[in-house]
């Protein structure tokens, strides 16, 4: 039998006094997918981040093909034949597509679309077919398609161990499916995909193999064949799985105007005839296909982006923001799809973060207090149980969803009128995801109206009051979460209705 391709043993990283794994063992061969799984904070992404050389483990032996890694550097691992998609993108917004495809392994400096370079870009986008233009800036490109920058510059790298630490969290569902067929594909070649993901139907229909870890304990390897979500739920979470949503409080009766008013809205961004609205302590979702105007809507009641003509009301007082500053003093707080860009502030620490939308009012002689702000961040961290507990911790030594309740803390700090949600589960697992479950409705029981964008469907009808379609930049529909399904719901994106025949047709 031939050697792993990758060999893990007694693997062991801490952070501080973290430990975040404790004696993994792994054999990971070449031609499977072998999926890495486990609630944010289990240890999956660090795992995943040893292998491709981004961490160094602080005790037992990584092997690749037989090699022990000895440095800290994703250069050594890519000698090696590893080369990782991270979670969090790291792109430069200033060079082309094809500049940051090739960054790192370009050989002709004259530029990077001559000669084979070129050649080599046409061969993986027939490969991948992402639909993406080379000479694109990729600060031009919404954070979807940066995600896809991001597969084809590992792609391009002909490694063979290609890591995807949540290649998914921000594609369609057909793009889902293409990067699966590329899955298939290169696993016919030999290679090893390992898959860190949350979404598990993703790993049962793709993955051969999947290591389950819980607070940095290896639970068990085992073949997807014998598994179910509700196994894998069980052994992530360590009890029986319960992933419903939670019930929805009564929106409390309410006889005032809307907390928020929308007619007919339009932006340069692409809004073109947006009308809804929000009462106090009522959730509605937003369901639309990725460009259908989604995040700009958000960003427009935000005071991000212009309007060009419409009304907003808050609270049956026109609105009309000219910055997110103006957003901000109105009550109403954004968090964004992309929180290492546009959320957090990734060079500073938990208690910064926090601290930052309430630095005016814990100043002491027009200096910013650190003990009071630190008072404040403790506070919100015992509240939404983030871990590590220490307000000190720079923000990105922490998991995707502790990272994402350090973004709802540092708003809710201000006890907001209105809040903006665009993918608000976007890369957490299901255990975080009910922590942010209950920090919906916590917002909305304190009478926040709430807006949530998402792109799954069940997540939309099952946390919301009511939901809005949204398609090219119009509300089309309206419809009552609790008597709607996601199928209704779908047939309604894509302008589609069923005839007498149960066969769909175009609206």
């Amino acid at each position: 039998m031939s050697q792993p391709l990758v060999r893990l043993r007694s693997v062991r990283k801490s952070f501080g006094a973290n430990v975040v794994l404790d004696d993994v063992n792994l054999e990971l061969n070449g031609g499977e997918a072998h999926a890495l799984i486990g609630e944010n904070g289990a240890g999956k992404s660090t795992l995943g981040k040893i292998v491709g050389g981004v961490y160094r483990a602080d005790a037992g032996v990584v092997e690749i093909d037989g090699h022990p890694m000895r440095g800290r550097s994703p250069r050594e691992a890519l000698h090696l034949g590893v080369a990782t998609i991270q979670q969090e993108l790291s792109l430069l917004p200033e060079r082309t597509v094809a500049e940051n495809v090739f960054l790192g392994i370009e050989r002709n400096r004259a530029g990077f679309l001559l000669g084979r370079a070129s050649k080599r870009f046409d061969q993986l986008e027939e490969t991948v077919q992402m639909g993406l233009e080379p000479d694109r800036l990729v600060g031009d490109l919404r954070i979807a398609d940066q995600q896809k920058v991001e597969i084809m510059r590992a792609l391009a790298r002909d490694a063979r161990v290609i890591i995807m630490d949540e290649p998914t969290s921000s594609l369609t569902a057909d793009e889902v499916e293409r990067l699966h067929q590329v899955i298939a594909r290169l696993r016919g070649q030999g290679k090893l995909i390992v898959y860190v993901t949350h979404f598990l139907r993703a790993v049962l229909a793709t993955c051969d193999r999947v290591t389950i870890l819980r607070d940095g304990v290896q639970v068990r390897t085992d073949a997807t064949s014998e598994e179910s979500e509700e196994s894998l739920v069980e052994s992530m979470l360590g009890q029986p799985s319960d992933v419903a949503f939670p019930a929805p409080s009564p929106v409390p009766a309410h006889s005032g105007p809307p907390r928020l008013k929308l007619h007919e809205l339009r932006t340069d961004t692409g809004l073109d005839g947006v009308s809804l609205h929000i009462d106090p302590g009522e959730i509605v979702g937003l369901a639309g296909l990725v460009g259908a105007g989604r995040t700009e809507l958000a960003r427009a009641i935000y005071g991000a982006d212009r309007l060009t003509s419409g009304e907003m009301e808050i609270d049956g007082e026109p609105y009309a923001p000219r910055s997110v500053r103006g957003a901000i003093s109105r009550g109403i707080v954004f968090i964004p799809e992309d929180r290492k860009r546009e959320g957090l502030i990734f060079t500073t620490n938990v208690q910064r973060n926090i601290g930052l939308p309430v630095s005016g009012r814990v100043r002491h002689m027009g200096l910013l207090s650190d003990r009071r702000e630190r008072q404040v961040a403790e506070g919100m961290v015992d509240r939404l149980n983030i871990v590590p507990n220490d307000v000190g911790h720079e923000i990105g030594t922490l998991s995707g969803g502790n990272q994402q309740k350090v973004l709802f803390a540092k708003w809710m700090t201000v006890s907001p009128r209105l809040v903006l949600l665009d993918e608000p589960t976007r890369g957490v697992d299901v255990g975080s995801r009910m922590h942010i479950y209950a920090l919906i409705h916590q917002l909305a029981r304190a009478g926040a109206g709430v807006l949530l964008i998402s792109s799954e469907l069940e997540e939309v009808l099952g946390l919301s009051h009511r939901a809005y379609v949204i398609r090219e930049g119009r509300t089309t529909h309206e419809v009552a979460s609790a008597e709607t399904s996601a199928e209704e719901v779908l047939y309604t994106i894509f302008g589609l209705q069923r005839n007498t025949k149960g066969k769909e047709q175009a609206r």
